[in-house]
């Protein structure tokens, strides 16, 4: 039996991504012109998808669209994710209302994102609109009819709250016994882990294998094992993977286990809120009780010292109880910005472990595994296909992945190689401008303050020498070409260069922070 809402849902994702993600910036006169008429002049739109696009659970939905391309998953899950949207179109301008789960998120938005909102809000409707900011548990939700009703659409009351998830209409809160019911719900679930993020989920390769190695000793004798466990790597690696799988394998394990899972960002939270109301001896009580403390991306920390402190001591207390402390970050210990030294030592007690992108064959796994889990008949060709011009991290990898899934079932084509050229050819067209050997020579030769021309150079000093070798291994990592085509754009090297310039520079990034870290940062600076 098909599931009606399922379906709605899935065309609504797909008319967004494909019809107004592109008008969501336009000014309000050129969306009035192209909207607010009896018939909207697009003869390309079904009026299906018209009424869809105006929709308030539309626009909800390509807010968050846009914030989760625009913003870090960390910062789109922590600010975005948990806001609810309340509608109410009594008044001649719309009146939306941001419903925020705690005082922390509420200003966060006000301060950074109200107004980019509120400039999507007045394109969507075509008209000003009041944006508001409440508290969860203060605002009561109203009927509100649907937004567009002269261009077809059904102009019936609705309660008009969509969360971050799906953007599905839910019922808000109607007193204290349901923000009650949700708490409790939430304290069901104290670990904060994600139950699919095991280590049989877990794809390993070349890039991952140590950090997977450590992390099944730490699993199976925490506290024991390499305390603290370290995991560094660019964003999309599968370090949150990781160590929630470590996570689960204890709590399987142990029941009895107090474990807990947590962003540095909800660490400050909690710091914030104990400094607020003065109940830092219930903070130290609850964070050095725990049997183990998974805490990730921890370079947040920076420059915030009273966060610091308070971390300083709780990691003490879990050492001296023998009880286990996992952190992540995006770089190595030593180099985290605004870091007490007393911290950075101690990160270095245990086991240090990097992840790297991964490899061909490893991302075409990746993506396999995915297919399965999703239950989506994946051909290995389309999969090499992705994993070949996608290269950067996991995330983009999967995300590719949905994009060709969605535009064959949008289109109603199989999910052939020739669809997944259309799906994603803006993507790789953006991919091969910005991405040449020439961009990637010129970038690293100003990097390192040398000229162009030495790339092509004979020159073998080690200032010269160096930079070459970077240059070929991140061509290698960032362009679909051969080593050979490689070598030729080096001033006509051999083949066997380019690989010994490419394993030259792995080998150096295993063992020299300064050259894992220029490695990366030319990777920042090129993928934008």
């Amino acid at each position: 039996m098909i599931n009606k809402n399922s379906t709605l849902q899935l065309f609504t994702t797909a008319c967004v991504n494909r019809y107004f993600l592109p008008f969501l910036w336009i000014s309000c006169e050129e969306r009035s012109k192209i909207f607010r008429s009896p018939r909207p002049q697009l003869p390309f739109l079904p009026q299906r998808v018209i009424n869809i696009m105006l929709a308030p659970d539309t626009f909800w939905l390509a807010c968050l669209e846009y914030f989760e391309n625009e913003l870090s998953a960390q910062q789109f899950n922590t600010w975005i994710k948990p806001l609810r949207l309340q509608l109410s179109d009594d008044s001649p301008e719309p009146v939306l209302t941001l419903i925020a789960p705690n005082r922390f998120v509420l200003q966060w938005v006000k301060d950074n994102f109200l107004s980019g909102i509120t400039q999507m809000a007045e394109n969507h409707f075509a008209r000003p609109v009041q944006l508001r900011l409440e508290l969860a548990g203060q605002v009561a939700p109203s009927p509100s009819p649907s937004i567009g009703g002269n261009n077809g659409m059904d102009s019936r009351p609705v309660t008009a709250v969509f969360d971050a998830p799906t953007g599905s209409p839910q019922k808000a809160p109607k007193d204290t016994k349901d923000i009650k019911d949700t708490k409790e719900k939430q304290e069901k679930n104290p670990t904060r882990l994600n139950p699919s993020f095991t280590f049989n989920t877990f794809v390993t390769g070349k890039a991952n294998q140590l950090a997977r190695a450590g992390a099944i000793q730490v699993a199976e004798r925490p506290g024991v094992a390499y305390n603290p466990f370290f995991i560094y790597g660019g964003v999309g690696l599968g370090k949150t993977h990781l160590i929630q799988a470590i996570g689960n394998f204890v709590v399987e394990h142990n029941p009895s286990a107090k474990v807990r899972y947590i962003h540095s960002e909800q660490y400050v939270s909690d710091v914030v809120r104990a400094y607020q109301h003065k109940a830092f001896d219930e903070f130290k009580r609850y964070y050095h009780s725990l049997d183990l403390l998974l805490i990730d991306d921890i370079q947040f920390f920076g420059g915030k010292n009273r966060t610091q402190e308070e971390f300083f001591y709780a990691f003490n207390a879990l050492i001296e109880a023998h009880k286990q402390v996992i952190i992540t970050c995006d770089s190595y210990p030593k180099e985290i910005a605004g870091m007490e030294e007393r911290l950075i030592s101690r990160f270095g007690w245990g086991l240090t472990v990097a992840v790297e992108p991964p490899e061909l064959e490893m991302r075409v796994a990746i993506l396999l595994k995915k297919a399965l889990m999703e239950d989506i008949i994946l051909d290995e060709s389309v999969a090499f296909f992705i994993a070949k011009h996608i290269r950067s991290n996991v995330r983009e990898l999967e995300g590719a992945l949905k994009r060709v899934v969605a535009y064959s079932r949008f289109t109603g084509h199989a999910l052939s190689l020739e669809l997944a050229r259309e799906a994603l050819k803006d993507l790789l067209a953006v991919q091969n401008r910005q991405i040449s050997i020439e961009n990637i020579q010129k970038t690293v030769a100003d990097y390192y303050k040398i000229k162009v021309a030495e790339m092509y150079s004979k020159k073998r000093s080690r200032v010269v020498a160096r930079p070459r070798q970077m240059a070929m291994a991140i061509s290698k990592e960032l362009t679909p070409l051969s080593l050979p085509d490689i070598g030729e754009a080096f001033g006509g090297r051999d083949h066997t260069t380019v690989l010994h310039g490419y394993r030259k520079i792995a080998e150096l990034r295993a063992s020299d922070p300064a050259v894992n870290r220029d490695f990366n940062t030319l990777l920042h600076i090129l993928r934008g």
